[in-house]
């Protein structure tokens, strides 16, 4: 299916809901009891909390009250390259866990519950295995849901950054791998779930060429997610996003908390939409560290003082429609909006502020209300500057596989740097010669998104991002 609203076109055979979640809890078929428990969502290494946006719609596709439904935003997300040594910008297991027992506590205080439901994806499982075992958690979790979680580790080598929290032969996760009885995995407590690919997670396979060792064994298994006691799913063909992001990892998930299956379409990928969605969400920078060249690291801190300005596109090529929706500079929450939008408006989001580029970043329609709708001020790379424009065509909810996937850029299929074998790049960037804007389209598995080509040269940088 193609078009402009490709992938979400074919959400209307779930038919049209009301702007609220709550008229679905009328149907006999999804309602939940109105004490369905609260789910904490926790991500994953250099991510954010917007990577669960469309993981959230399916759950309020099914009733689930929106205000039970929280996603959080670790500050800083990327794992230290020895867990026991401060390193600027990054954090450690302790930080982790420490930040995730002050959300689940808060979480917990603001709904009345006794337990919540904490689903992590990647580096986020090894914070929830953390926190039930070491910080308190086993009492205040009802169930666990892991999807891809490196539990054994991307490697395991006691040689080999011995210290660092990925090493399954390291410390950390081998104190995490024996909490419960001989030959049990889990911390006693909650029911635990872990989801996992079948052979196409980069983070679990036995060759180290994702970890910048090419055929160096890393003594890891395709089955390296797995725990012993745990109820263990495997998916084939999907990424290592995919196993929390997916519509798959959704029912799976579903299935498992509720006891009940989900909605068909939801089951199936298909979300419900709105008629209007509010939009809304953060603004965050880069840290400088080592080699600014490199444009720097990934943080989850507000950028306060940025400047955002949100337009109506034309689906078919990029152009602006009329004056700004929104023109805000945002404060020290970093909040850009809120912003009511019709749910068939493509939209592009601009963000300038001091040290960056002035940021393009184009999104397909948004079929329902989100608070995650985090924008990223970008840099542009000293190795990006003799271009005429820099397109990034980008997939935050997984990889793009080949020949899996039906993935291009510009025409070019596959896109730059994408090579058929595991999925494992999430973006594929197209340096264009000089000369007058005009549209860029990247599409992948039917969903499209059309953007400007905006010159380098004005130091701008142009992102196509997938809701997918």
């Amino acid at each position: 299916m193609t078009g402009r609203r490709g992938f979400f076109a074919s959400l209307a055979l779930a038919g049209w809901a009301a702007a609220s979640v709550l008229a679905l809890t009328g149907c006999a078929q999804t309602a939940l009891p109105p004490e369905s428990p609260p789910i904490v969502f926790v991500h994953g290494n250099g991510d954010s909390a917007a990577l669960w946006t469309t993981t959230l719609w399916r759950f309020e596709s099914n009733g689930w009250p929106r205000e039970r439904l929280h996603a959080i935003d670790m500050p800083y997300p990327l794992a230290r390259d020895a867990d026991d040594q401060a390193q600027p910008g990054r954090s450690s297991t302790t930080d982790q866990l420490q930040f995730l027992s002050r959300e689940v506590d808060k979480v917990l205080q603001a709904t009345g519950a006794r337990q919540v439901v904490l689903v992590g994806n990647s580096r986020g499982g090894l914070a929830i295995r953390h926190y039930v075992a070491q910080g308190g958690g086993a009492s205040k979790v009802s169930h666990v849901v892991l999807g891809g979680t490196p539990n054994h580790g991307v490697w395991s080598n006691p040689g080999f950054r011995p210290t660092n929290e990925f090493n399954g032969a390291g410390p950390f996760l081998k104190a995490l791998n024996n909490q419960g009885a001989p030959g049990v995995e889990i911390t006693p407590g909650p029911r635990w779930m872990t989801v996992r690919s079948d052979n196409n997670d980069k983070f679990a396979q036995p060759d180290g060429v994702w970890i910048g060792a090419r055929g160096t064994p890393t003594n890891v298994g395709f089955d390296g997610p797995e725990l012993r006691g745990a109820v263990n799913v495997v998916l084939p063909g999907i990424d290592h996003r995919e196993t929390s992001f997916s519509a798959q990892a959704f029912a799976e998930a579903f299935r498992f908390i509720t006891g009940r299956e989900p909605l068909t379409a939801t089951a199936n990928g298909h979300i419900t939409p709105q008629a209007q969605a509010v939009l809304d969400g953060k603004v965050t920078g880069l840290g400088l560290q080592n080699d600014p060249s490199k444009g720097g690291f990934p943080t989850n801190l507000a950028l306060s003082g940025a400047q955002v300005q949100v337009y109506a596109t034309d689906a078919a090529t990029g152009e602006r429609r009329g004056a700004p929706l929104l023109s805000k500079t945002v404060g020290a929450d970093g909040r850009w909006g809120p912003l009511t939008v019709g749910t068939d408006v493509p939209l592009e989001f601009v963000v300038q502020a001091p040290g960056y580029a002035t940021t393009h970043l184009y999104r397909a329609p948004f079929v329902r209300s989100s608070s995650l709708v985090h924008l990223r001020a970008e840099r542009l790379l000293d190795a990006d500057k003799g271009a005429g424009s820099v397109v990034t065509l980008t997939r935050p909810r997984g990889y793009f596989g080949i020949p899996r996937d039906r993935v291009s850029l510009d025409g070019q299929s596959p896109p730059p740097g994408i090579s058929p074998g595991v999925a494992g790049l999430a973006s594929s960037k197209l340096k264009l010669p000089p000369g007058a804007p005009r549209a860029v389209v990247g599409s992948f598995n039917g969903e499209q998104v059309v953007g400007r080509s905006w010159p380098a040269a004005e130091d701008r940088v142009v992102f196509l991002e997938i809701h997918q």
